[in-house]
């Protein structure tokens, strides 16, 4: 059961709830429902990351496993950044196509099992991972995120401690030869890779 927003078509019965949340200083509105991630609000660790970003007008941006789209939405309002967003997750990607619509965010949006169809690079690439689909996932992440990034483009993630920070950290060096703490609050992590 704790597994369910990482399935490609949750069959959990709709449970739709109306979210309206002050974000980096934009209120956005966020139609979630049942079988996504943290439903009933933004969870910590997503604003962690927002609050931590500092993105640069007009270039582009991959959320990979957007759920309903807290991250890739709001950082396309706030920075002026062209957000694409997958997820595994069929209903989460209806959610997030509506809450695009919502907020008024150009953003290109489908399905995809992490990577498998997305195509091009990315300035920036950020994720916060689905962390009880398993360390492979978070690792996976982190391997494809190096070919999906532009040169200088960076890889950011948030990540709790417990669930992993210091192997997703240790990963992070692996792939991209560098890896900072950019912040860590209440048990997060915020991970950042350049591509060199």
């Amino acid at each position: 059961m704790a597994n369910m927003y990482y399935e490609k078509n949750p069959s959990v019965a709709h449970d739709f709830h109306e979210l309206r949340v002050t974000l980096l200083g934009e209120e956005m509105f966020f139609l979630t429902d049942a079988g996504v991630f943290s439903k009933k609000m933004v969870d910590y660790g997503s604003q962690v990351l927002l609050n931590t970003l500092e993105l640069e007008k007009g270039k582009t941006l991959l959320d990979v496993g957007c759920g309903y789209g807290p991250l890739g939405l709001t950082l396309g309002k706030v920075f002026g950044v062209l957000p694409t967003m997958v997820d595994i997750n069929s209903r989460a990607i209806e959610l997030a196509v509506q809450n695009a619509e919502k907020n008024k965010v150009q953003a290109s949006i489908f399905q995809s099992n992490i990577y498998e169809e997305v195509a091009g690079t990315f300035d920036y690439v950020i994720s916060n991972p689905p962390i009880r689909a398993g360390k492979a996932v978070v690792h996976e992440i982190i391997e494809g995120a190096y070919d999906h990034l532009v040169a200088s483009g960076r890889l950011t993630i948030v990540i709790q401690k417990k669930q992993g920070a210091p192997s997703a950290k240790a990963k992070m060096e692996e792939v991209f030869g560098n890896c900072i703490i950019l912040k860590k609050d209440k048990g997060y992590y915020i991970l950042e890779s350049v591509k060199e």
